[in-house]
């Protein structure tokens, strides 16, 4: 059965049982009574895969608050060795007194005393902290109020991290399962409560659930208030702006552009109005910062007898993400069918990881939800996470390393530097995986049951009207009929077809 251009969307409604196509979730799966049998009963229980995700998702936020337990209970507050040592550091706690909060500053109103500078956070998730410091008491020790204030901001951010988790399962109707990459990630549990990218990424996630179903108003809407909370989401509107090209889909894309736009201007407006100078402080900021922690420009900076100055990072660094941009979208252009909106998302926000000239380890929170969707293979999202808990440890025992003074307990520069490496070769690692499937799309697991874009909104199933390339395009009914069924795992029985790794 395949599905023409004038129905878009797949061909089947069951859901995929990732434990019938992936052999890494069929062995996990052992654990809790092995893969899913040919007749089970999918859907009809309580236990739907929303349910379980979100879930799921609590459990492993917990875990990760109970992570930074020793920190807590008194590691952010009597020397900074400890919370590096302990690997438990968080922005939130330091921030309630460093940026004026439990004074009761008013965050781009009030400057900060001593340094007359302003909060450097865009507005959104400064109304975030602004709305957390309301529910902390006045009374008691700043240390038990900074508790309480971390306390506060995770409970919120919990709420975040569900949003995100059922946003991906709703986001792809047939593989709702996928969510558990999301639920289950050990970065996410990990890099939670450092800092509020969760609110940024709550929303884009939202953003991309409304554009799968056709809603590209409110996508613009979501996006334009992610954008308000962190500047990394605007840039889903670049691989929106070249796959509406490619489709002829101007319209979307006028609706989830005006949306954007819009929906910024309403949150940024009234603050660059009445506190001007507070609110460009995010951008002097991101301007004024030298090559910083994570990057491979801090690489080179501790590594040249004449370190680059800042504006030489800041100009390589934006000729960089350029190139990787217009290759991104020469791609998009000359692939042999139209990249799905989740796969081009991934490669964009990555290139711009990878070319910044700062990489906190919380930055890893915004491909989580963007791999799931792009690349929902359990081998290739557990090796790239590998490489990123191998950096979360890293910069905590480096940072150990520079606090401790003659001890010199922790990493040092040359360890630090490899475990930079790590993350960089894992995160180019996730994006050449996206770019075979792009590629080579008869091995993407999502396009195996005959799908388009299930997540491509007015993108699935539509016809091109542009393209790079000089051979004619197959109809998109015929193209499904290449596509081989996929392995089954764990049923007793493998159908024929192309495996992940090409081999039959």
């Amino acid at each position: 059965m395949t599905t023409s251009r004038t129905s878009p969307g797949a061909p089947h409604t069951d859901p995929v049982p990732p434990t019938r196509q992936d052999e890494v979730a069929a062995a996990g799966s052992e654990l809790i009574g092995g893969p899913v049998g040919k007749r089970a009963l999918l859907g009809r229980s309580w236990w739907t895969p929303v349910r379980v995700i979100a879930l799921v998702a609590i459990g492993m936020f917990a875990l990760g608050m109970v992570q930074k337990l020793p920190c807590y209970n008194g590691a952010w507050f009597f020397g900074a060795g400890s919370q590096y040592t302990h690997a438990c550091y968080s922005d939130i706690p330091h921030l309630f007194a460093g940026r004026g909060f439990a004074d009761g500053l008013v965050p781009y109103f009030d400057e900060l005393a001593g340094d007359h500078q302003y909060l450097e956070y865009p507005v959104l998730t400064g109304v975030f902290m602004e709305v957390a410091s309301w529910f902390i008491p006045d009374g008691g020790t700043i240390q038990h109020r900074e508790q309480i204030y971390w306390l506060v901001n995770s409970g919120m951010l919990m709420v975040c991290a569900v949003v995100i988790a059922v946003s991906v399962v709703r986001t792809h109707r047939r593989r709702p399962w996928d969510g558990l990459l999301v639920a289950l990630a050990p970065a996410l549990a990990l890099t939670a409560t450092i800092n509020w990218d969760l609110l940024a990424l709550a929303l884009t996630s939202a953003a991309m659930l409304m554009w799968s179903r056709g809603r590209a108003l409110a996508f613009g809407v979501l996006l334009g208030l992610a954008t308000a909370a962190k500047l990394y989401p605007v840039l889903l509107l670049g691989p929106l702006l070249v796959l509406c090209w490619r489709a002829g889909k101007w319209r979307e894309f006028g609706l989830a552009a005006g949306g954007a736009v819009g929906a910024w201007l309403v949150v940024n407006l009234p603050v660059m109005a009445l506190a001007p100078d507070g609110w460009k402080r995010f951008y002097v900021y991101s301007q004024e910062r030298g090559a910083d922690f994570g990057s491979f420009w801090l690489i080179l900076q501790q590594r040249m007898d004449t370190p680059l100055t800042t504006d030489t990072v800041n100009n390589l660094a934006t000729a960089l993400m350029l190139l990787a941009c217009l290759g991104i979208g020469a791609l998009a252009l000359a692939a042999p069918r139209r990249p799905r909106f989740a796969q081009l998302a991934l490669l964009v926000v990555a290139a711009f990881i990878l070319t910044n000239k700062v990489y906190s380890p919380q930055y890893v929170l915004w491909l989580i939800p963007l791999a799931a969707l792009a690349r929902p293979r359990w081998r290739d999202f557990l090796i790239w996470q590998a490489c990123e808990v191998m950096y979360f440890l890293g910069i905590w025992m480096y940072l150990g390393y520079t606090t401790s003074g003659d001890k010199h307990q922790g990493l040092p520069q040359e360890g630090y530097h490899l475990v930079i490496m790590v993350h960089l070769l894992g995160t180019l690692y996730l994006c050449a995986v996206v770019v075979r499937d792009i590629l080579m799309p008869e091995r993407d697991a999502v396009r195996r049951d005959g799908s388009d874009d299930p997540s491509g909104g007015a993108l699935d199933g539509a016809e091109d009207v542009f393209t790079l390339r000089h051979t004619p395009q197959p109809d998109y009914a015929e193209a499904q009929t290449s596509l081989a069924p996929p392995v089954v795992w764990g049923t007793g029985e493998v159908q024929r077809g192309t495996s992940d790794d090409g081999s039959r």
